[in-house]
């Protein structure tokens, strides 16, 4: 008995197998444009619980991205309590708050996580039309707070919410849905197009009354992005593009101070440049210089000695470059470049499941990821002109660090979506 059990089970077994390699081998002949990973569905087809679903590799990056970033926060904001300016705080407050910051940054992604993606497609408009409003908040004298000339944060007591990092994440979404939404006149720029470069400039005509072109910067990429990847043409692709980068020429030519910028990103060791605008960019490179190639070690650097502004926040990678080195530099390059090229691989998978929503988003999530940390590294590296961005998921910030865990945990969940679908289920 024990004997014909054990061959009708192998021969189930078998079976299965045969099905589920017949299964793979259809996808790969239909040439679905997606590489499935290394994700064993065959195997993982018994699994239980949506943990078992979570991208393990794309979350220990984001968890070491974080504790690197939160290291370092500490290190590059040690010795400021020394300057009269910071003189009532302790030399763990920044270190304290970006702690507070991440644990709350889990508990709502843990949050997000729960929530599936159609709750996502079918609040798309109310979640941008509450990001324009907190957008129109921060203007107002009584709401937004002003640091260093800007008015760019709301107070909320703990931390400092800044409206324009849960923009990017609503426009990803706003964006998302309305090319799911516009798929059909996808090939008529004004029915098209026209609307959504609509709402996106009315969103950057709030974020340059803050000032923050920068933020502005990075949501006309994203958007942009998400028309392209969603189906626009090459020939309404290329006229956006000239007309962002014909707008972007403008703000520049028509505001002195982002001119001085320019040209001391030309020239920083000039004179007139060093002591001005580019300061910060003669002090990031010094920095960098000091860390030769494997750095002076952890807590060795002399620029954050009040020599480098804002060294923990936009500046985080030059202080990574002295105290480790090309060998750090290279090594934060390369886990943002994974981190970004997996997102959109798991953006990729959704779209090859008929899940074009989700899989928007996801790209929509990588083009953030990446384009941000790109702008953040080329300042640092002096490649890019100074602009105030900070890296995603490691410089001091509450709100970036709340809206990137949040965005994170999105895209865990389309990854587990898609894969519940992968072995038969529903999303």
């Amino acid at each position: 008995m024990s004997t014909l059990w054990s061959r009708i089970t192998d021969g189930a077994s078998g079976l299965l197998g045969r099905m589920g390699g017949g299964a793979m081998q259809a996808s790969g002949e239909m040439g679905l444009p997606v590489n499935l990973g290394s994700y064993d569905y065959a195997k993982n087809s018994g699994a239980q619980g949506k943990i078992q679903n979570i991208d393990q590799t794309l979350l220990w990056v984001v968890v070491a991205l974080l504790m690197w970033g939160m290291i370092m926060v500490y290190s590059a904001s040690i010795a400021m309590p020394d300057n009269p300016k910071f003189a009532r705080y302790a030399q763990t407050h920044f270190l304290m708050r970006h702690i507070i910051s991440i644990a709350i940054g889990f508990g709502v992604a843990l949050l997000a996580f729960q929530v599936p993606l159609e709750t996502w497609e079918k609040n798309a408009r109310p979640l941008f039309i509450a990001a324009l409003i907190l957008l129109a908040a921060v203007l107002l004298p009584f709401i937004g707070k002003g640091v260093n000339g800007a008015r760019r944060w709301i107070s909320l007591g703990i931390i400092n919410f800044q409206p324009s990092e849960f923009a990017k994440l609503a426009v990803i979404i706003y964006a998302s849905d309305y090319m799911v939404r516009k798929m059909e006149v996808k090939e008529r720029f004004f029915r098209a197009v026209l609307p959504m470069g609509a709402a996106v400039g009315l969103a950057g005509i709030f974020l340059l009354a803050e000032p923050d072109m920068g933020a502005f910067l990075v949501i006309a990429i994203i958007a942009m992005g998400i028309l392209f990847l969603g189906g626009v043409n090459a020939r309404m692709f290329f006229l956006i593009l000239a007309i962002l980068v014909f707008a972007f020429a403008m703000i520049i030519a028509t505001s002195p101070w982002r001119r001085e910028r320019i040209f001391a990103y030309l020239d920083p060791w000039d004179p007139t440049h060093t002591l001005g605008k580019g300061y910060q960019l003669s002090h990031s490179l010094i920095a960098i210089g000091r860390g030769e190639i494997f750095g002076v070690g952890l807590g060795g650097s002399v620029e954050k000695l009040h020599w480098l502004p804002e060294a923990h926040t936009d500046f985080l990678l030059a202080v990574i470059g002295e105290e480790f080195g090309l060998v750090g530099v290279v090594a934060v390059i390369g886990m943002f470049l994974w981190l970004s090229r997996r997102i959109m691989v798991i953006g990729r998978q959704a779209l090859a499941l008929d899940r074009t929503f989700a899989g928007l988003v996801a790209q929509g999530v990588g083009i953030w990821i990446g384009f941000q940390s790109f702008i953040n590294m080329g300042v640092n590296l002096g490649a890019l002109p100074t602009k105030g961005l900070t890296l995603p998921l490691m410089s001091y910030g509450g709100s970036a660090i709340l809206m990137n865990m949040v965005a994170i945990a999105i895209v865990l969940r389309i990854d587990s979506e898609n894969k519940q679908m992968m072995r038969g289920g529903r999303s």
